[in-house]
């Protein structure tokens, strides 16, 4: 018998899909995002989760042909992508590296931290990383960035113009705060085609395994150079992924994570592979309540953290 690889290809498909089912139920404590029109119309009951381990195999359940929009669990690969095509100094000129203690929209974080956002994982540090993303407007930024993740993952994504169009109906003051405030500081130049661009990246959509498979990129790329900046992203994810509740999460679970406001959730394990979920209902700081409930789950019965 073939010894797996990976600690997660030894999950059975009864296993999963209790825990989801659970999820789902423990999910009705949670609240749909209700500021983007089309989200708000999410099904609150939606789930699906696919789970990639580094020996090829992989597992599924649930809704795996429903398309959602990424939203913040983009973040991680806007990062990595940077990284890699401008060069670390080049990164963490523009943006910082530490956890924040305020929610992810914070204004007074960022005024605290006198205009320099705190982390890439937070909305003013993803604001200014998406003045970064080479092109001469929004459109063509977001294109560069499709183009190159779908390239490194053999994923699906595309843009939800959809989502894009609720989102510029119903404009994000609180963005454009941090983005007029970060014009002021001198982190960033243009606030109109950054924000332009980071709505618009943040409505790149696919399914689980697209997620998944992005996570894939993460876990083992095979180019020394990615991998380098790899092992960046997986630590910010680590200690800054999921806002507030980062520590909490990597004291209880132990694996790097990021979350969408969309019920988007993706999660990193190193040497073992990786598991993207989507749960609408979130949690108070803005984290998929199903998805952090399965990801407890599987970590905990597959000893998983990368602290053990």
């Amino acid at each position: 018998m073939k010894i797996p690889t990976s600690k997660l290809s030894g999950l059975q498909p009864e296993q999963l899909e209790a825990w989801a089912k659970e999820a789902i139920n423990r999910s009705k404590s949670g609240q749909i995002a209700a500021y983007i029109p089309l989200l708000a119309r999410a099904d609150r009951h939606g789930f699906a989760v696919q789970i990639r381990a580094i020996d090829g195999q992989f597992l599924s359940w649930g809704s795996i042909a429903q398309t959602f929009p990424l939203m913040s669990a983009v973040k991680p690969l806007v990062l990595l992508y940077l990284l890699c095509e401008l060069g670390e100094k080049r990164v963490f000129d523009c943006v910082g590296c530490e956890p924040s203690q305020l929610p992810f929209n914070s204004l007074t974080q960022l005024e605290i931290d006198q205009g320099k956002p705190r982390n890439p994982m937070i909305n003013s540090g993803a604001i200014a990383l998406a003045s970064l993303i080479p092109g001469q407007n929004a459109v063509a930024r977001c294109q560069n960035l499709r183009t190159w993740l779908n390239q490194q993952a053999n994923s699906q994504l595309f843009v939800d113009e959809l989502m894009l169009d609720s989102v510029n109906a119903m404009p994000n003051q609180n963005n454009w705060d941090l983005a007029l405030a970060m014009v002021e500081s001198g982190y960033l130049q243009n606030s109109e085609i950054a924000l332009e661009t980071y709505n618009r990246v943040c409505c790149l959509s696919g399914t689980v395994e697209d997620l998944a498979k992005l996570g894939m990129v993460l876990v083992n790329s095979g180019d020394r150079a990615i991998g380098e900046n790899c092992r960046t992203v997986k630590a910010l994810m680590a200690t800054c992924g999921l806002y507030e509740a980062s520590g909490r999460f990597a004291l209880r679970v132990g694996l790097p994570a990021k979350s969408g406001v969309s019920g988007a959730m993706l999660s990193v394990i190193p040497g073992q592979g990786a598991i993207g979920c989507y749960s609408p209902p979130l949690d108070k700081e803005g984290n998929s309540v199903g998805g952090l409930f399965l990801l407890e789950k599987i970590a905990k019965t597959l000893r998983l953290s990368v602290f053990d």
